[in-house]
């Protein structure tokens, strides 16, 4: 009996044994995982770090670039039409509506390039918006297009980002009639819809046949649209001119 005894202390204390044994190594594995997680999160970081570093010194060459080789030119442009506007004045001679469209436009694309220097110098989030639609349309119009603007839905706070592709989107859009189809109607619809935003150009140029081989400007709409989640539908219409549709998120929930 005393032998059955020992015996069966011997295997408890070995059972003891075991199990302290592993739960030991269980600690220590759950110590090895919880090591090797927060390197990998470590590692992880530092990734994303070097990453959006990599980006603001991108985003500064970029800035600079920009601001060497467009501001100068686009002042002397600037400069020059103000210098012909007064020379014609001075001489009693009408000046020339296309002289004020040139003054107008470089003086509205050194206030662009300023704020894209601004974005790109201080914070990749984009700067205006939807707020700034009328007077765009004014200058479409003033350049010659018949511009019909409605806005439906009840306009509530976007993203930036939606807010300020919305924006581009028109302006590209305007910029391509001008260039491609002259001086025909455009109807530009915004619509707040909730938990998204439409905005709709259309315009009644000639018919087109065949898609066009899209553009940069096209090409860098529909990569705005496809960041934010939304679609973009940009083609020839039926009746003729050429229609552009972005749906995009953020609207009223």
């Amino acid at each position: 009996m005393r032998t059955d005894r020992g015996w069966r202390r011997f295997y408890a204390l070995g059972w003891l044994a075991s199990a302290m044994a592993a739960t030991v190594a269980f600690v220590q594995w759950q110590g090895y995982v919880r090591e090797v997680e927060a390197r990998a999160g470590e590692a992880e970081r530092t990734r994303e770090e070097a990453a959006r570093r990599r980006a603001v010194e991108e985003r500064l060459r970029i800035a600079r670039e920009l601001h060497d080789s467009l501001t100068h030119s686009i002042s002397v442009i600037k400069v020059q039409a103000g210098v012909a506007s007064h020379l014609a004045t001075k001489r009693g001679e009408e000046v020339s509506p296309a002289l004020h469209a040139i003054q107008e436009a470089s003086a509205e694309a050194s206030r662009e390039l300023r704020d894209t220097l601004s974005a790109l110098r201080e914070d990749d989030r984009p700067s205006g918006g939807l707020d700034r639609l009328p007077h765009l349309v004014e200058r479409a119009r003033d350049a010659g297009l018949a511009v019909d603007l409605t806005v439906a839905g009840t306009p509530v706070p976007l993203p930036a980002e939606v807010d300020a592709a919305a924006f581009r989107i028109v302006q590209e859009s305007l910029t391509n009639v001008r260039r491609h189809a002259g001086p025909v109607p455009v109807t530009v619809h915004v619509d707040h819809r909730p938990g998204g935003l439409v905005v709709q150009v259309d315009n009644d140029g000639p018919l087109l046949r065949g898609a066009p081989v899209p553009g940069l400007g096209l090409i860098g709409m529909r990569e705005r649209v496809t960041a934010l989640g939304g679609r973009l539908r940009a083609e020839p219409r039926a009746t003729g001119g050429f229609g552009v549709r972005a749906e995009l998120p953020g609207g009223a929930s």
